[in-house]
């Protein structure tokens, strides 16, 4: 049985996180929309 190649586990670990974070700063830089959670019908919150 051939020994298990840990390095090739770990970089492909490695790029997923890479690619998790890097999914994750676009959403975040994506614009968002003016009133993310308000629907139709209801009430506007008030700004303080």
């Amino acid at each position: 049985m051939p020994k298990p190649n840990y390095s090739f586990e770990k970089r492909q670990r490695e790029l997923e996180k890479k690619r998790k974070k890097e999914e994750k700063a676009q959403r975040k830089n994506a614009p968002q929309p003016a009133s993310p959670a308000l629907e139709p019908g209801q009430p506007e919150p008030e700004p303080k």
